[in-house]
């Protein structure tokens, strides 16, 4: 797990096209997820403060919900808006790639470091949406990085918009 974490964040093609192809990576890929999420809340528990387990535990349930909408709305954006002749793809496939672009988010527990905290903050995202790119691509066997480009762009909107409004509403930061 550990070695496709790595390759994930080195935004390695193989490595996605290995974990779509492996059955039996659908736990890894959660555990990923689980991982990034509690680094995750450490990293805004550090910054915020607040309730230590609820902390761990709101972020983990968070995780996985964001991880299995966002998989399944890529996945549709994917296969039905942007599907070309190549296009051969199932749910699971698309969450367990979608789960190692995360890779990268281990490096949130970081993000209560004064003066580059924030800036940590941004970039790994951004990290993090290349190394979604590159698993869509692979994921969808696209030939073009635009055509993975629109994928997750039109996905991120429709995902983290609404993340925004309803972090805004429960008093979350974001």
């Amino acid at each position: 797990m550990i070695r496709r974490m790595i390759g994930a964040a080195l935004l390695q093609p193989s490595m996605f096209e290995e974990v779509e192809h492996d059955h039996t990576a659908t736990l890894q890929a959660a555990m990923v997820v689980i991982i990034v999420a509690i680094a995750t809340a450490l990293g805004s528990y550090f910054t915020f403060g607040g309730n230590f387990i609820i902390a761990i535990a709101a972020g983990v349930v968070f995780g996985l919900v964001k991880w299995a909408i966002w998989a399944f709305i890529t996945y549709i954006i994917g296969t039905k808006l942007f599907n070309t002749e190549g296009t051969h793809a199932t749910w699971s496939q698309m969450a367990r790639g979608t789960a190692f672009s995360q890779a990268p988010g281990v490096l949130f527990v970081f993000s209560a470091l004064p003066i580059i905290g924030q800036f940590l903050l941004v970039m790994v995202s951004i990290w993090q949406l290349c190394a979604m790119t590159m698993a869509v691509k692979q994921v969808l066997d696209y030939r073009s990085m635009w055509r993975a480009v629109g994928v997750v762009v039109v996905g991120f909107i429709i995902v983290a918009v609404p993340i925004v409004i309803i972090q805004a509403m429960v008093g979350v930061p974001a």
